[in-house]
């Protein structure tokens, strides 16, 4: 017999494969709070600037009161206009993509999904460059109006306008199939792409440069403009997705099941489908392409805690953000007082972790 009420089957399905971990992931969940603050301290003093971990706390703490502990008036500026900002747009694009990272395996019932198979990224990819190879030529017009909005905003709306062709190529009659979806996403993907690739092919020297540096991903455009512009997306997205979690968690069962525990699985479709293209997609558009989080941290923290996603969506943005703050200061210090781009980074420790998941037990993904 089924119970009347939802929560309960639901409940049982997060927790029926390894038993109920819900203690363990609130442990867990706090532990990664403190990760997290930890990883802000140590973003907030690496770099060019001398200022110590402790003279920045008693800055906060004390204020300018004893001089032996006031901060330089260039420590401040790099601190408060340059790296806080940094940090603060670091926090909000990981948490961003871990936790679309865990909506979407949750939404394609596979550990390996993630947005960009859907063609967000792509789409958003594609509205940077073509802002950045024509915008002194055909969209001339529009970079005068929107100015240093222009690049954010054409990404945002690329992600955009791939999720709701996307849409339009899966959904029939209402009914949207997850194959369909998928197979579309990598279509949708592979066209931007090759637009891309055209873009990038009437480019001239200095558009190149910028083109490498922000496909490899970057925060060195962080400012509290670009926060403002992009930060109310995601804040909104990541709100709403761990809302989705239950009704995720009685997808693992099928979408008839889930159909039959009373969950609205084509309402759960689309509101995951466009809380995810706006997260991505505002995202991308600050910060380049950054590849793994998104794949990596839900996967990991899935082996921790198990596949609750009313623990698992919380505990893979608290992950996320912390793991690119931490990727964020290795890109800024590793070749300072140049700056790598933190895709590389980011690739450089996602992609051993990928490939452990693929070979893990010779090809059989075990959650």
């Amino acid at each position: 017999m089924v119970d009347q009420s939802i929560a309960g089957p639901v409940e049982v399905v997060a927790n029926a494969s390894e038993g109920d971990r819900s203690g363990r992931a609130r442990i867990v969940n706090l532990l990664l709070c403190l990760g997290l603050a930890a990883a802000m301290l140590l973003s907030l003093t690496s770099g060019a600037s001398d200022a110590s971990a402790v003279s920045v706390l008693k800055g906060w703490l004390l204020g300018a009161i004893p001089s032996d502990v006031a901060l330089s008036g260039r420590d401040s500026l790099i601190i408060y206009d340059i790296r806080l900002p940094r940090i603060i747009l670091g926090m909000l694009v990981g948490a961003a993509l871990a936790v679309s990272g865990a909506v979407m395996q949750g939404l394609f019932r596979n550990p390996l999904a993630d947005p960009g198979l859907i063609g967000v990224s792509a789409g958003s990819s594609l509205g940077a460059v073509a802002i950045i190879v024509l915008g002194t030529s055909v969209l001339a017009p529009l970079m005068t109006l929107l100015g240093t909005l222009a690049l954010p905003l054409a990404a945002f709306f690329g992600g955009l306008a791939s999720t709701l062709a996307l849409y339009q190529v899966a959904t029939r009659r209402g009914q949207t199939s997850v194959a369909t979806m998928l197979l579309a996403g990598i279509a949708l993907a592979a066209l931007a792409m090759a637009l891309t690739g055209i873009l990038i092919f009437m480019a001239d020297d200095r558009q190149l440069r910028d083109l490498m540096f922000w496909s490899l991903g970057s925060l060195g455009g962080a400012t509290w403009a670009t926060i403002g512009s992009v930060g109310p997306i995601i804040i909104l997205a990541l709100a709403a997705m761990p809302f989705l979690a239950r009704g995720l968690n009685a997808l693992a069962l099928g979408e008839a099941t889930a159909g039959h525990l009373g969950i609205p699985v084509q309402r759960l479709k689309y509101t995951a489908i466009i809380c995810v293209s706006a997260a991505v997609g505002a995202s991308v558009a600050v910060s380049g392409g950054i590849g793994f989080v998104g794949i990596v941290v839900p996967h990991l923290l899935r082996l921790l805690i198990g596949p609750d996603n009313r623990y698992l969506l919380p505990a893979s943005a608290l992950l996320g953000a912390s793991l690119l703050l931490l990727a964020d200061a290795v890109a800024r210090t590793v070749v300072a007082p140049a700056e790598l781009p933190i895709g590389i980074v980011t690739a450089i420790a996602g992609a051993p972790f990928f490939l452990w998941i693929l070979l893990r037990k010779r090809g059989v993904i075990d959650l």
